[in-house]
């Protein structure tokens, strides 16, 4: 092997050494070749740097001998022969002895080379290994910034190609990355006025001074229909050695702002017409009043056809939750055209009950609850928005074009639907009419809301019911336990449902789970009645079936009320549990290595029925059974059998030692739908 084909070539030779501008060069990346004796035949200029020895004092040495320490000189050669013999290279880190006497921690990466002549060398490859961990930090850093930075970044080369899009970008504007990279910045901009663009970044490339905050308009491939606005900021890129690398742009969407800066104009005409009808619609608290009020209010600056309906169980006060499906019976309160039109005549009359279909776009308005637009109105549309072909027929011949439909919706309950039309006026309904649209709305809704008391009734209701509750004692012998109570999710619904823990003598502990019939404040206040008197009998140490005998007879003496209960006295000392049932849903209980099941026991009447016997059963337990003890809100729906709810509750146990309150939280996730119409008491104990 001869020294030439080793020897470096510069493009460029210049007299003095230039500054590092490569990766490379900030590694300061030694090369040392060994013969096959392992003697130093090639020393690189950073390799002085690296170890402190000059060519003169390295070229011929043992590399071994001369750089590291006598401690390790035997592993060393060991890997140089391993290296040599079998051709695999090695990658590590040693301690090195730098000329100075100090010992320096080396990244190597080591490899045979073979010459035209056969012969073999080792070639190494060597970095300050503080240094190689900095540099990797860095590009770390950058990375992480670049890629989870909310703003949008693009690195461009000196031709302004792209290098680099990070995840914000392409989530600003719609286009992937690999739709960039490679390609002029003028290819993918969505700005109509790339030239200006680009003139800027050539500006920043030659002076090297940025430019901030430039507002470019324009359509996103991901959202063609809508104008967006973006603020640029535009930098170079140089190297630490000065060369121009290329440059980087920084974008942020300030679409919003934009929209509020050119659209002042028409927000301040939609804030005279919401003036006016703070002062024009609900006058009164009569409910056909306030909607003519709003028909009135809103034709024809919004609407050409405007008509108020309401959901007719709404107004009767009997709606119970509100539905996702299915068709809906709605009450005309007010119908009103700004000019004559047949349209009216496939409006339903103020005052009609007409019945909606499930696939109308009216009833999809008030079970979304959100509004429903249709900017240009086709045959298949008419037949969404009309009751009936006729309807449709007429609408058509009227020229209705544009059809918007936004709920009435107060205190959270959706009432129901503001109706509106363009015949005459060009323009469709845009976002900005949507936002009017619910603004009205909103006004009207409220007034029309004659159960407006019902919200603090509701919120009055749950916060007796909580406080009646129990926190958890302090101590439960033989017993690990955990609670929830949940209130109905439907707006209408307020029950009495309860738990209770109650330490008794001879370390026993009773567990109880009760429902009250019925809903609101006097369900919650009875609750509070019954619970008190359990905890009274249960200081009597008296047996579940006499506990619940005695509360029959006090429920008897309240007006119109029933309940359901389970009381339940757990034993430490003989791992047995008496339980009593006055009409309950019985407990489940899952036993680790055994599928769950229900308890068995006599199913009883209600408390309140009067004159029945109650029984109780005694269950024998072991260490990590589960009781769980529930409230039919959590298994009863209107819409799955009661035993395929109760299978499923029994499926969810199949874990008798997950942690209690995942167990809880579990069993409401699972079994729990946000329209439920009861609430639930839940109660689940393990035995320790």
């Amino acid at each position: 092997m001869t020294s030439e084909s080793f020897q470096l070539h510069s493009n460029k030779p210049t007299d003095r050494p230039s500054k590092p501008s490569g990766l490379l060069d900030l590694l300061s990346v030694a090369a040392v070749v060994l013969d096959a004796d392992g003697r130093i035949v090639f020393w690189s200029p950073q390799a002085e740097e690296l170890f402190g020895y000059g060519p003169h004092e390295a070229l011929g040495r043992h590399a071994a001998r001369l750089l590291v320490h006598e401690e390790h000189l035997t592993s060393v050669l060991s890997l140089f022969t391993e290296v040599m013999e079998t051709g695999q290279s090695w990658a590590g880190t040693l301690p090195v002895r730098h000329k100075d006497g100090s010992t320096r921690m080396v990244e190597f990466r080591n490899m045979r080379l073979l010459d035209d002549l056969g012969d073999v060398y080792a070639l190494g490859i060597a970095a300050d290994r503080t240094t190689l961990q900095r540099v990797e930090t860095d590009l770390a850093v950058c990375e992480r910034l670049v890629n989870q930075s909310p703003i949008g970044v693009a690195l461009l080369d000196p031709d302004l190609r792209y290098l680099l899009v990070n995840p914000a970008l392409e989530r600003i504007d719609g286009v992937p990355a690999e739709a960039r990279i490679g390609r002029h910045i003028r290819d993918t901009l969505p700005f109509p006025d790339v030239d200006t663009i680009e003139s800027a970044l050539r500006q920043v490339l030659t002076t090297g001074t940025p430019l901030l905050d430039q507002y470019a308009v324009g359509r996103a491939s991901a959202d063609p229909d809508t104008e967006h606005a973006w603020s640029l900021s535009l930098y170079r890129l140089e190297d630490p050695g000065g060369r121009v690398l290329g440059a980087a742009t920084l974008a942020v969407d300030v679409t919003e702002r934009h929209r509020a800066a050119t659209e002042a104009d028409r927000a301040r005409r939609r804030l005279a017409l919401i003036a006016d009808a703070s002062a024009r619609v609900g006058t009164t608290l009569d409910v056909d009043q306030t909607a003519r009020e709003l028909a009135e209010i809103a034709t024809p600056e919004l609407a050409d056809v405007i008509a108020v309906d309401v959901l007719d169980d709404v107004l009767a006060c009997r709606r119970t939750g509100a539905p996702d499906r299915g068709p809906e019976l709605f009450r005309a309160l007010a119908v009103k055209a700004a000019f004559p039109t047949v349209a009216l005549r496939a409006a339903d009359p103020a005052g009609d009950l007409t019945a909606y279909d499930g696939d109308r776009l009216v009833t999809l308005c008030v079970h979304t609850g959100r509004p429903v637009l249709v900017q240009h109105v086709g045959d298949e549309d008419l037949r969404r928005i009309a009751r009936n072909p006729e309807a449709g027929t007429l609408l058509a011949r009227a020229g209705v074009h544009s059809y918007l439909a936004v709920p009435l919706i107060a205190r959270g309950e959706v009432l129901g639907a503001l109706d509106l039309k363009r015949t005459r006026n060009p323009l469709p309904f845009d976002e900005d009419d949507v936002i009017l649209a619910g603004e009205l709305a909103n006004r009207a809704a409220l007034a029309i809301d004659n159960a407006r008391w019902y919200q603090s009734v509701r919120n009055t209701a749950i916060t007796l019911q909580r406080s009646l509750l129990p926190e958890h004692p302090p101590h439960l012998v033989g017993l690990e336990v955990a609670s929830r109570y949940q209130p109905a999710q439907a707006t209408s619904e307020v029950g009495g449902d309860w738990y209770d823990l109650i330490p008794l003598a001879g370390d026993k502990t009773a567990l109880v789970v009760g429902d009250v019939m019925g809903n609101g404040i006097d369900a919650a206040a009875t609750m509070g009645r019954l619970r008190t008197a359990t905890c009274t009998l249960a200081d009597l140490d008296l047996p579940p079936d006499q506990v619940l005998q005695h509360l029959d007879k006090i429920t008897c003496g309240l007006e119109h009320y029933i309940a359901t209960c389970l009381y339940a006295i757990y034993d430490p000392r003989r791992m047995q549990c008496h339980i009593a049932n006055a009409g309950h849903m019985p407990p489940a209980l899952a036993r680790p290595g055994c599928a769950p099941r229900l308890v068995d026991l006599p199913t009883g009447t209600p408390l309140g029925v009067g004159g029945i016997s109650f029984e109780t059963t005694t269950v024998n337990l072991t260490t990590g059974d589960l009781l769980v003890l529930y409230t039919d809100g959590l298994v009863e729906t209107r819409h799955h059998p009661i035993d395929q709810r109760l299978d499923t509750l029994l499926s969810l146990l199949d874990e008798p030692h997950r942690p209690l309150e995942e167990t809880c939280d579990l069993l409401l996730n699972m079994l729990r739908h946000p329209d439920d119409h009861d609430d639930v008491a839940l109660l689940i104990a393990r035995v320790q």
